[in-house]
C-alpha cells in the first residue's frame, strides 16, 4: 500500500493528469541565502518573495550541491554534478570553464525532444558554458548586454520577460523561462563607486542612475542583528545593511515578474519556483560546503488547487532536483544518462513524505576561481554531516571579490595584529582543515566542533564514507580516488577499476597529522 501511494501522485504528473504541460518560471538569486521575511528575517522587507511563500511551498532543507556560481547554474541546467558535467569552476575570464562535450542542457533537450514546440529563454546572468551547450531560443543575458543591465536593471529585465511571454503566448507553446537576477551578488573589488553589494547602482542618488521600477529601501545598519555565524562587529552590520538593500531589489525584481506572467494570463498554468544558487559570499557562506555556503532557499508554486500552498516542508531536497522537476512539469522524459543524480519534487508538492533519518544530499565542490583548487565532497543527512577535504595539505583559498570585502579585510586585519574578534573561530582554522569533517548538525548547527576523530563515532563516520564513496561511483567522479590513490579504469582496469595508493600512510608531512591507513576500495 504504501508503494501505491507513491506511485499515485506520480501518476497524475507524468501519466496526463493535466490536458497540456505546465509552464515553468524559474527565478534565480546570485548568493542569496535567507534574507526574507518567508525564512524569518525580522530585518530584511521582501514583501514580494513572502507572498510567493503564502501561494506555494517553502522549503527548510533544501540544499546545492555546489557552493560557487557557474557549477550551481550547471547543476540547475544539467541536473549534473559538478565533476559530472565538467563546470568544475566560473565559466567567464580566465577561470574558462566549460561542461563536457557531450553534456546536454534543459534548453536543448526540451527543444530536441519536443521538436521545438516548448519555448525556452533566459533573461539576466547565464555564466554557463559552452554556448553550444546552453541554447536557449531566447536569450538575453552578459553575453549581449552589461551584467548590471540585464542582471540589476529589474525595469530592462521586466521588458523582456514581457517579450518572452508574449512570444509563447501568441505561438501558443508552453515554456521554460530562467530568470536569473545578479542581486545580490558582491561588487565592490570591481565598481566600489556603486557600493559593496552594487546598492547604490540604480538608487536615484546623485550619478547613479535610476531604475524606474525599484523602490530602494534603506537599512540603519545600527539596529540589526548579526548572525552567529558572522563576526559580531559594526563592519558586518553595515555589510549586511548594503546587503539587505540589494536584497529589495531581488524581491522587487520577483515581483515585477509574477505580475508580468499574471498579466500575460499564464499565471495558472505555470510552475515558479524561487531559488539560489549559493550562499552569501561571507566567511563559511560561498565557495563553502558549510550549511551556510550549501542551504538554499527554495519556494515553489504550484498553478494546482489540488497542491500544497502556504505550507512548509521539511523535506530533503537537493537543487540537482530542479532539472527532473522541469521535465515532470513539462511532460518529458527523463534522459537514460546516470549521471543526472537528482529526482523530480513534485510527489512533494502533494504530500510531505515520511522523515527518516537517512534522508540524504550530497556535495561536490571542485573550484570557484581558476586559482582556487580546494576539491570537496559531502554527504549530509538529517543530522549529520561528513565532508572529505580532498586538497586538505594547502590552505583554504579566498575568491576575489570576498577578499577584498570589508568582513574579510577585518578578519585579516584583526588577525594579523593579533587583535581579538567577536567570532566563532579563528582565521587560521578556516585556513587549515582535517581531510574529514564530521559534524552533528542537530547538536551543533555552527559546526563547531569535528567529531570524525572521536571513537565514539567512529560507526557513523564509516557509514557516511561509504555512502558518499558510492555516490561518487554512481556520478563517475574522476576524484573518487583522491587524493590517497590513483584512479585505473582503463586497460587492464577497464572491467574492474581500482583506486591504487600512493603510499601516503607511509609517509609523514611536517604539520600535519600522520595518515592514517588509506582504506582501498575497488568500484564496482
Amino acid at each position: 500500500m504504501q508503494l501505491l501511494r507513491w506511485l499515485w501522485p506520480l501518476f497524475l504528473v507524468i501519466g496526463g493528469g493535466s490536458s497540456a504541460p505546465q509552464n515553468v518560471l524559474l527565478l534565480l538569486a546570485d548568493d542569496a541565502g535567507f534574507e526574507s521575511g518567508a525564512y524569518l528575517n525580522k530585518f530584511c522587507q521582501t514583501p514580494n518573495l513572502d507572498a510567493l511563500a503564502k501561494r506555494g511551498l517553502v522549503f527548510n532543507n533544501a540544499f546545492t550541491s555546489v557552493s560557487s556560481c557557474s557549477p550551481s547554474r550547471a547543476q540547475l541546467l544539467t541536473g549534473q554534478a559538478s565533476h559530472s558535467s565538467g563546470m568544475y569552476g566560473l565559466h567567464n575570464g580566465e577561470h574558462n570553464f566549460n561542461v563536457l562535450p557531450e553534456t546536454s542542457s534543459l534548453s536543448n533537450l526540451l527543444r530536441d525532444q519536443s521538436g521545438g514546440r516548448i519555448l525556452s529563454g533566459i533573461i539576466g546572468k547565464k555564466h554557463v558554458g559552452a554556448a553550444a551547450n546552453f541554447r536557449f531560443d531566447f536569450e538575453q543575458t552578459e553575453e549581449q548586454h552589461s551584467i548590471n543591465q540585464i542582471g540589476r536593471n529589474i525595469t530592462r529585465m521586466k521588458e523582456y520577460a514581457h517579450q518572452f511571454l508574449k512570444q509563447a503566448k501568441d505561438e501558443k507553446k508552453p515554456f521554460f523561462l530562467m530568470v536569473a537576477f545578479h542581486d545580490p551578488h558582491r561588487c565592490g573589488h570591481i565598481t566600489p563607486q556603486f557600493g559593496e553589494f552594487c546598492e547604490r547602482w540604480g538608487s536615484g542618488e546623485e550619478g547613479m542612475g535610476s531604475i524606474p521600477d525599484w523602490r530602494p529601501i534603506y537599512y540603519d545598519w545600527r539596529n540589526l542583528e548579526v548572525p552567529p555565524w558572522l563576526p559580531d562587529t559594526d563592519v558586518v552590520r553595515q555589510e549586511l545593511a548594503a546587503q539587505y538593500m540589494t536584497i529589495s531589489r531581488l524581491d522587487q525584481g520577483v515581483g515585477l515578474m509574477v505580475r508580468e506572467l499574471e498579466q500575460a494570463g499564464l499565471a495558472e498554468d505555470t510552475l515558479v519556483i524561487y531559488t539560489s544558487d549559493n550562499g552569501p559570499p561571507f566567511p563559511g557562506g560561498r565557495t563553502n560546503l558549510y550549511e551556510h555556503g550549501i542551504r538554499s532557499p527554495l519556494i515553489v508554486r504550484s498553478p494546482k488547487t489540488e497542491d500544497r500552498h502556504h505550507e512548509t516542508t521539511a523535506a530533503m531536497v537537493s537543487l540537482l532536483d530542479i532539472y527532473p522537476t522541469v521535465l515532470d512539469a513539462l511532460e518529458i522524459p527523463k534522459p537514460n544518462d546516470t549521471k543526472i543524480a537528482g529526482k523530480s519534487i513534485f510527489p512533494v508538492l502533494k504530500e510531505e513524505p515520511a522523515i527518516k533519518e537517512s534522508d540524504s544530499v550530497f556535495g561536490s565542490h571542485n573550484l570557484h576561481e581558476v586559482t582556487m583548487s580546494y576539491p570537496m565532497r559531502m554527504v549530509r543527512n538529517r543530522r549529520y554531516k561528513l565532508i572529505h577535504n580532498l586538497n586538505f595539505w594547502a590552505d583554504f583559498p579566498i575568491d576575489q571579490d570576498f577578499y577584498t570585502s570589508p568582513t574579510f579585510q577585518q578578519i585579516l586585519n584583526a588577525t594579523i595584529t593579533k587583535q581579538p574578534l567577536p567570532w566563532y573561530r579563528s582565521l587560521l582554522q578556516y585556513y587549515q582543515r582535517p581531510e574529514w569533517e564530521l559534524f552533528d548538525i542537530k547538536a551543533d548547527p555552527l559546526e563547531r566542533v569535528n567529531l570524525a576523530e572521536k571513537p565514539k563515532y567512529s560507526g557513523t563516520l564509516k557509514q557516511l564514507k561509504q555512502q558518499l564513496f558510492d555516490w561518487q561511483v554512481a556520478t563517475k567522479d574522476p576524484w573518487r580516488c583522491a587524493p590517497h590513490a590513483v584512479l585505473q579504469e582503463q586497460g587492464v582496469f577497464k572491467e574492474q577499476p581500482v583506486c591504487l595508493t600512493l603510499g601516503h600512510e607511509a609517509l609523514q608531512r611536517p604539520n600535519r597529522r600522520i595518515l592514517g591507513q588509506y582504506e582501498e576500495y575497488e568500484i564496482a
